[in-house]
């Protein structure tokens, strides 16, 4: 089994932000930018293979988390 990922906070962030863009976004092109976006950030700090499918996956998985729990570092966060 591949080592979780531990991503920077920065980058964490960045990728929830991403998430929400991805689900909020109804041109199809414009969210695989977004998710192919993540790929090349995400694979910066996993060494494992990971593929455009791979993050989709993980947005459609984390969607309804990332609506629920406010990213740490952040004021003032509101969810839906």
């Amino acid at each position: 089994m591949p080592k979780p990922i531990e991503l920077p906070p920065a980058v964490a962030r960045r990728f929830v932000d991403d998430m929400r863009a991805f689900h909020a976004e109804t041109n199809a092109i414009k969210a695989d930018e977004i998710a192919v976006r993540q790929l090349h950030a995400l694979k910066q700090h996993y060494r494992a293979k990971l593929r455009l499918y791979d993050v989709k996956e993980l947005f459609v998985l984390m969607r309804d988390q990332s609506l629920t729990v406010p990213v740490a570092g952040r004021q003032g966060v509101k969810t839906k």
